[in-house]
């Protein structure tokens, strides 16, 4: 089966994790300290995108179908 993560995804990710841990990882425009790991993760894959590593795109995130419900009485 083929590699879905090019080795130099992998290494923008491991660099990711370990600033994580240090402490050091900030996240996009607030700037803020990244604690999740899946956002260390993400971080590190979207990193390797645009350095042009073989990444798969972006799942894209389903919409939450809201269903309203209607009054079926008339306003008078």
């Amino acid at each position: 089966m083929a590699r879905r993560y090019s080795k130099k995804a992998s290494r923008k990710v491991k660099r990711a994790m370990h600033e994580r841990k240090r402490g050091t990882l900030r996240s996009g425009r607030s700037g803020r300290k990244v604690k999740s790991r899946k956002q260390a993760i993400a971080i590190g894959l979207s990193e390797a995108r645009r350095a042009g590593a073989k990444v798969p795109k972006k799942r894209s995130t389903r919409k939450r179908k809201t269903s309203r419900r209607r009054s079926s009485k008339k306003k008078k």
